[in-house]
């Protein structure tokens, strides 16, 4: 279980009102060592939350024994990493919120090509930071494939993949 993930934003405190919003959680001031960072949690009873940092935090390892540290950089323009997550806001409120907020926000299917294996909506906070939403009524089909016993048989069923 992944209890929280931190993301860039160029508007820390904005952007986690607006992630606990869709969480319907609590946002506030992050207490970590990461000055200007705010965090919004989902108040699910497992910590769950998206820490969101200043655009120019990176975080890179310590020295020997010592913790990772934070150092300032070149903002990002877009990020590689992502997350789905469960929200407590329904579909026309996703939609809502991401006009609202002038980021692009689109309901899409995942899977192979030409198969349909589950749904979720992309929020791409502040235009660049990619977030899979997905509300109650899409999570039973993707914990249905989301185990290794579904993706091996997804697997096997393909021609082009060999499954060890």
């Amino acid at each position: 279980m992944i209890h929280h993930l931190s993301i860039p934003a160029r508007d820390p405190e904005h952007v986690a009102r607006v992630l606990a919003e869709l969480l319907g959680g609590y946002s506030g001031p992050f207490i970590g060592p990461i000055p200007g960072a705010w965090v919004g949690y989902q108040e699910d009873g497992f910590g769950s939350a998206i820490e969101v940092y200043g655009e120019r935090t990176t975080l890179v390892p310590g020295e020997g024994d010592t913790m990772g540290t934070v150092r300032l950089g070149e903002p990002p323009q877009s990020v590689a990493s992502h997350a789905l997550i469960s929200v407590k806001a329904d579909r026309a409120a996703i939609e809502r919120i991401g006009a609202r907020e002038r980021w692009r926000t689109r309901h899409f299917w995942r899977g192979p090509p030409g198969t349909a294996l589950f749904e979720l909506y992309e929020l791409w906070v502040e235009n660049r930071v990619m977030l899979e939403l997905a509300t109650d009524d899409m999570l039973p089909a993707y914990v249905k494939i989301a185990n290794g016993k579904a993706q091996r048989a997804l697997l096997t069923a393909r021609h082009d993949v060999h499954v060890a």
